[in-house]
């Protein structure tokens, strides 16, 4: 746990949520648990931000935390600012917490979607990846990420398949509206992968008929991604 030294008391309305949060935010019961946690002991571990324009900083780590804050009253919490982060080192800050501060089981297929495809990009990189933001994440949820090395670790880690991983990298291929049907249960997981091989404008028009009361089945599914192959090599095939 980072000492005093480490984080800075911010305001909370200095802190803006990351831009498109894949994650639920708690509601409800959960949410006044940790209200009245807050109030009794205020916020004990430090959010995770990084600046950005106008004197504000985004919130990367600590969404509920700062809910909570806000709810309670309070006027600060505790932050560790990371500065020059880009997107993408953002976005891993933002999937690697919320993998460890909740339970894989309780996240919707989307939100798994987006955890497991960041986490896959992070693991290809050659090189690794910043040893600061792992360091920061290691230290505040006391989780050694550095140990999660490889595809086969974070499998196991989570009680998953190489098959079931590589399903949910598919999802993330999927457009926002598809990806909420799925959460809704309005399309099964299967049919949900098979249509992640189409391209964007197809996967908007299937979103259109789906909007208007059509059922897609996993035999339609399977029916449109053949088509689209069918095109693709036709195209493939007139260009050499």
């Amino acid at each position: 746990m980072p000492n005093e030294h480490d984080y800075l008391q911010i305001d909370v309305e200095r802190l803006v949520p990351f831009k498109d949060h894949p994650f639920d935010l708690y509601e409800g019961q959960r949410l006044e648990d940790m209200v009245k946690s807050v109030q009794a002991n205020g916020v004990l571990v430090p959010v995770i931000v990084r600046p950005i324009d106008g004197g504000d900083y985004e919130i990367l780590s600590g969404h509920n935390r700062v809910a909570a804050a806000k709810e309670a009253g309070l006027g600060s919490v505790p932050a560790v600012v990371r500065e020059g982060l880009g997107d993408e080192e953002a976005m891993f800050v933002v999937t690697e917490t919320n993998l460890i501060q909740r339970s894989f089981a309780d996240m919707k297929h989307s939100e798994r979607a987006v955890a497991i495809a960041n986490h896959y990009a992070v693991l290809k990189k050659k090189s690794g990846y910043r040893s600061d933001l792992i360091e920061v994440i290691e230290q505040l949820t006391s989780s050694p990420l550095a140990k999660r090395s490889t595809m086969a670790k974070l499998g196991e880690q989570y009680g998953l398949s190489k098959d079931t991983i590589a399903r949910y990298l598919r999802v993330n291929c999927l457009i926002p509206a598809l990806k909420k049907r799925l959460d809704e249960g309005e399309i099964a997981l299967r049919v949900a992968v098979t249509l992640s091989y189409l391209k964007r404008p197809e996967l908007e028009a299937v979103e259109k008929q789906l909007g208007r009361g059509k059922k897609l089945t996993i035999r339609i599914a399977n029916l449109l991604r053949e088509e689209f192959d069918k095109r693709k090599n036709k195209i493939l095939s007139s260009a050499f």
